[in-house]
């Protein structure tokens, strides 16, 4: 919690908001624990230190996990825009067919809406096919996105952890298949690709990896975790794609000038 004020909020490093940041989240831990308990998020089998021919496998996930991650950007900044390109619908009704559509789905298969605990908690556990795993992802990214646009205030950052667990359980899957001799563990990947993915979509690797590291009580995967992120951020990077906090941002920060100026225009995401 503290990391990820000073590396996505703020930017910077300041005696006061450090003060602050690690007084609050030791006491939202102390709180959490007293009311949950001590055991972590996610529950993690026994894994393997991936040896270093093993390395370039992560390599690749990261680069993956690159695209995904400014393909989760863009639809989503995209839903955006068309959205505010609509007749003008009060937020309320906006949020209440969003949610109507949403509950429906949640009537016939509850484990697909929500956060994606359950989803990712499936992925470390390596359930899951390369047929499915891929319309998963892509299911829950336009429902994610649908959610957003419908103008409440809601997650953003949560569900796509189980997005990056997803993503990185069907590249296990895939390379396990490809190069059967190597022994790779595709849970391991599903763990890497939670970390992959965040530093993708917010360009925050040392909260990723921290946050990945205590949700799960794992450090084995750590070095690979550190080489993972340091592909998935040099990709977006390299395509001068901002992260979506920064996007979001500056898309709010554009909305408050066109109000000041009493001008009624659409978003035009650049």
């Amino acid at each position: 919690g503290a990391l990820f004020v000073f590396e996505a909020l703020v930017k910077r490093f300041e005696a006061r908001i450090a003060v602050a940041a690690l007084a609050a989240s030791a006491t939202a831990i102390w709180v959490g624990r007293a009311i949950f308990g001590n055991a972590p998020e996610y529950s993690v089998g026994p894994l393997t230190e991936p040896g270093l021919l093993k390395v370039p496998f992560f390599v690749l996930l990261g680069i993956v996990a690159g695209l995904a991650g400014m393909l989760y950007n863009r639809t989503l900044l995209a839903t955006l825009t068309a959205t505010d390109r609509l007749p003008r619908l009060p937020v309320e009704l906006r949020a209440a067919i969003v949610g109507a559509g949403v509950g429906a789905i949640a009537w016939f298969a509850p484990s697909l809406v929500g956060g994606g605990d359950g989803l990712a908690q499936q992925a470390l556990n390596g359930a899951g096919t390369l047929a499915i795993l891929p319309i998963l992802f892509l299911f829950r990214l336009g429902l994610i996105a649908c959610s957003v646009a419908a103008g409440t205030p809601g997650g953003l950052l949560v569900p796509f952890l189980a997005l990056g667990a997803e993503l990185g359980l069907w590249f296990g899957l895939l390379s396990a298949l490809t190069f059967p001799g190597m022994a790779l563990e595709p849970e391991g990947f599903a763990l890497v690709g939670m970390a992959a993915i965040f530093t993708a979509i917010v360009r925050s690797p040392l909260t990723a990896i921290v946050l990945v590291t205590e949700m799960t009580a794992n450090v084995t995967m750590l070095l690979p975790m550190i080489v993972t992120c340091f592909a998935a951020m040099l990709v977006p990077t390299l395509f001068g794609d901002m992260s979506i906090l920064d996007s979001l941002k500056e898309r709010s920060l554009a909305r408050s000038k066109r109000t000041v100026r009493g001008v009624e225009q659409p978003d035009v995401h650049k």
